[in-house]
């Protein structure tokens, strides 16, 4: 079976016309709902009807004729070869019966009357024609009744004898001629119609034999398992073998043409193209053919080697070599899959083209998402090999491209741009990288010139869309987000294909392959410690932030930097006078791989060591009293151990509470406990790192509407990975101002949205005083929805502010002597006596009087000069703290 794509002596310009015009109306008609197709002809009957009654004519006759002919011109256009076949089967049994009356009056039994023997050889002959591939079944039909009427009409007077049997064998021989052509040329051409074309002879002659390939290589590739790869053909002019395609001659089509001319004809009329291609295609097709014969000299790029080839020189591949280099890339095993499914989808139109089953051509327009370093290029080209080994493609060839490539400096350069890059990757696969920045709206302004060039590449995708592969790749959220933003993205690029992140033992393999490259070896030390470091980099949830693949041969690439340094150092005395072996110099030792480790991960923000689950809750336990928010956090923890056994189990697990609201009043550790929940996140591999980015209103809120979009989402993007802390939360719900707070409501928008669109791999706490946050809450039903989770955090008691105190003057080397501790203890029980203990702050007023306490010890130590000791530059009087206490009574006050 040849592949799509095969071009042939186009018929004349007349006849491609009505062909032309005939395929539009049929596509036309296929593009009406069958509900309002089925309204139309009932509203065409009743239309006759109307007129037969207005004109006093036939009405039961005319509502018949009607329906017929309604069913009889929706079956042709659904099948013009099957109905073409059927309107000569029913003139051929109009025609059998006075072909019967011409044999002489002999009697014969009813079942063996000549006019219906003749009818019967309709079935056989239908049957033929629809199987045989390459030649149009009702020419087929026509050529072999034809040949049994001529038959007939000749034997039926001087052999009566004979009956039909003449008519049968004439038949018969017609139909093994045209099956042995068939099978000899194999000419299985794709067509979208059913509508074949006849071969022609080089003289023309529709009935001529056609030509056989000169090569198998457009044959079906047995160890390939179904591949297909275009051969040479015969130069009409007779100057020897060419290669199908634009550079051989000229562009191709499914269903341009008839399957197998090779006959003269001019170049006008090989230039008539293809039935239901669009002109502007046509035109691309020609230019690109012209400029390629033109300029013979021209080199391109060979996709296996690199090396610049000629034009005319196309590589050999078949599907089977793709599909083998496909496999042989490291994991991806849903990708590899899909590819699979889209490579058999294809194999089967090829099938059902051999078989007379209309059929489109087999194109389409891929999205490809997923983190980056993830082979969505390498399977890109893949998939260029795919479609070029079927013919569907005249080259292998895979055209990249970011934003800058397509848009231009001002309004109506970015379409002409954009052209010129579609033109550039006619015949092969466009590849658009980070897609999702042609919607790039900034201040709160829509982006003119990127939407300018998603216009133009939505034109092109369809115009071009037998003679073009377009691929959007990107991060899957922000390629949704664009696909959402145009009707037309979402309906051409109807196919994606989803890229996952690489777990740790595929990264080893990455890593053994990159090293194999450079010749390199990994020792058996060096192994354990990238595997640890990849169970890390998983565990955190960062080997998308790293870059997957690429962050592996940037590793291995440090790691030899690193091993050169230790083998050839010259400031390594150990090496003085030694002479590195040849192992030396090829070995990557578990050091190297460390140092390497350390220089490519020391550029990406709050890479640190991560904490275990132990070391996170033994920082919950040293804080000082808050034993109802211990218990609750225990709590949290606990249900994410519980969700981490289901899930490595294989339960069904419900997703873990991502976000929470503190309330209590200030300097009550709200922030400290915010770190250890992250730390708590990162123990088990939610977060990418314990790090708490600290926001307030005035972080989040711009100076105009639209500028706080940006903002926020800033500070969102900056705590990725980590915690968000958001303190005094419920000032972005302000009552004070008149007509609503639109500023703090557009950051609230933001920040619901971004929770839930990043909730992977983002936990946010709204913290703020309980009032004002239930508040706060009430204000928009999704905070409510999405902050379902709240820990109340209680005041401090006088022993635990005094605790409080201790601990901060002992973790700064000071002490407090006893008659200090116990004036501490009357201020703390004042004020919590008196409930001004939130009003001071907490934990932050015990801080306050140690300072104070502190500044006035300095002062007196000062005034020792050298004679102070070591006692009077550390220790806390009890005059220190009066004097401090006296410094903040108007707080009491």
């Amino acid at each position: 079976m040849a592949s799509y794509g095969r071009r042939s002596r186009s018929r004349p310009a007349v006849g491609t016309a009505a062909r032309d015009l005939f395929e539009r109306l049929r596509s036309r008609y296929f593009q009406i709902p069958p509900g309002l197709r089925f309204l139309g002809g009932v509203l065409l009957v009743a239309v006759a009807l109307s007129a037969m009654v207005v004109l006093n004519g036939p009405v039961l006759g005319t509502a018949a004729f009607a329906v017929i002919l309604l069913i009889v011109v929706h079956l042709t256009l659904r099948s013009p070869a099957g109905m073409a076949v059927v309107s000569v089967i029913v003139g051929w049994m109009a025609v059998s019966v006075p072909l019967g009356h011409l044999f002489p009056g002999h009697r014969h039994p009813p079942y063996l009357t000549p006019a219906l023997l003749l009818a019967l050889l309709a079935l056989p002959v239908a049957f033929v024609a629809l199987r045989l591939r390459g030649y149009a079944p009702w020419r087929t039909a026509v050529l072999a009744l034809g040949a049994a009427g001529v038959a007939t009409a000749a034997a039926a007077h001087p052999l009566p004898e004979l009956n039909v049997g003449p008519a049968w064998g004439a038949a018969l021989v017609v139909l093994a001629y045209r099956w042995n052509q068939a099978r000899r040329s194999v000419p299985a051409e794709a067509y979208e119609t059913g509508w074949v074309q006849e071969q022609a002879s080089p003289k023309g002659d529709t009935t001529g034999p056609p030509r056989k390939p000169p090569s198998d290589r457009g044959r079906r590739d047995r160890k390939g398992g179904g591949g297909f790869k275009p051969g040479p053909r015969p130069d009409p002019n007779g100057d020897g073998p060419r290669k199908d395609g634009p550079r051989g001659g000229g562009p191709t089509a499914v269903g341009g043409g008839p399957a197998g001319d090779t006959g003269g004809g001019t170049a006008g009329d090989d230039r008539a193209g293809a039935a239901g291609v669009p002109v502007a295609t046509q035109a691309a097709y020609e230019q690109l053919a012209a400029a390629q014969a033109a300029d013979v000299a021209t080199v391109v790029e060979d996709p296996e080697t690199g090396d610049a080839r000629s034009p005319e020189e196309e590589p050999e591949i078949s599907v089977a070599d793709a599909l083998a280099e496909l496999e042989a890339m490291i994991g991806l095993e849903p990708v590899k899959r899909q590819v699979r499914s889209i490579a058999a989808s294809i194999e089967a139109a090829h099938l059902r083209a051999a078989a007379g089953v209309p059929t489109e051509k087999p194109m389409r327009h891929f999205v490809f998402v997923g983190p980056p370093g993830t082979g969505k290029t390498t399977v890109a080209r893949v998939l260029a090999k795919i479609f070029y080994a079927f013919g569907l493609l005249p080259a292998p060839t895979v055209v990249e491209a970011h934003r800058a490539d397509l848009v231009g400096e001002f309004l109506g350069a970015t379409a002409i741009k954009t052209n010129q890059l579609v033109d550039s990757a006619l015949g092969g696969i466009l590849f658009i990288d980070e897609a999702y920045g042609l919607v790039n709206a900034a201040e709160g302004q829509p982006d003119r010139f990127g939407n300018e060039a998603v216009q133009a590449l939505l034109k092109r995708a369809e115009d071009d869309r037998d003679n073009l592969v377009i691929i959007l790749a990107g991060y899957e959220a922000q390629m949704a987000e664009f696909l959402d933003s145009n009707p037309g993205l979402a309906s051409r690029f109807g196919t994606r294909v989803h890229f996952p992140s690489y777990r740790p033992r595929e990264l080893l393999q990455i890593a053994d392959y990159h090293t194999g490259l450079r010749e390199d070896r990994l020792d058996e030390e060096a192994r354990r410690t990238l595997a640890v470091r990849f169970e890390e980099v998983e565990r955190r949830g960062i080997v998308d932030e790293l870059g997957n693949g690429r962050f592996v041969r940037s590793l291995t690439e440090a790691a030899a930097r690193a091993r050169d340094m230790r083998v050839v150092g010259a400031d390594d005395p150990v090496r003085e006078g030694h002479h590195p072996t040849a192992d030396d110099l090829v070995t990557l030792r578990a050091e190297d791989v460390d140092s390497a480790f350390a220089e490519v991960t020391e550029r990406f923000r709050g890479y640190a060591d991560t904490p275990t689950l132990d070391e996170a809750l033994g920082s919950l336990d040293a804080m000082i009293g808050l034993e109802p928010v211990k218990r609750q956090v225990r709590e949290i923890a606990a249900q994410l151990q519980v969700a981490k056994m289901r899930h490595d189990q294989g339960l069904v697990t419900r997703p873990p509470m991502r976000h929470f609201v503190f309330t209590g009043p200030p300097g009550t550790g709200k922030t400290t406990v915010a770190r250890v929940l992250g730390r708590i996140f990162a123990a088990y591999g939610l977060l990418a790192r314990p790090e708490v980015v600290e926001a307030q209103r005035a972080d989040l809120v711009g100076e105009h509407l639209g500028a706080t979009a940006l903002k926020t989402n800033k500070v969102v993007d900056s705590a990725l990975g980590g915690v968000l802390f958001v303190d005094e939360a419920y000032a972005l719900s302000n009552p004070g101002y008149s007509g609503g707070d639109a500023f703090g409501a557009e950051a609230v928008q933001v920040l619901l949205k971004r929770a839930e669109d990043d909730r992977d791999r983002l936990v946010v706490v709204l913290a703020g005083y309980e009032a004002d946050m239930d508040r706060f809450l009430s204000s928009n039903p999704g905070l409510a929805s999405r902050f379902d989770v709240r820990v109340d955090f209680p005041s401090y008691g006088p022993d635990e502010l005094l605790r409080i105190a201790q601990l901060i003057a002992e973790h700064d080397g000071d002490q407090w002597e006893e008659r200090a501790l116990d004036d501490l203890a009357l201020v703390f029980q004042r004020a919590c006596g008196t409930g001004r203990i939130d009003e001071l702050g907490n934990g932050r007023f015990a801080r306050s009087l140690y300072e104070k306490a502190c500044a006035y010890r300095a002062l007196r130590a000062a005034e020792l000069g050298s004679a102070a000791t070591a006692a009077d530059l550390t220790v806390l009087t009890a005059e220190d703290v009066r004097d401090a206490f006296a410094d903040l009574a108007h707080r009491l006050a």
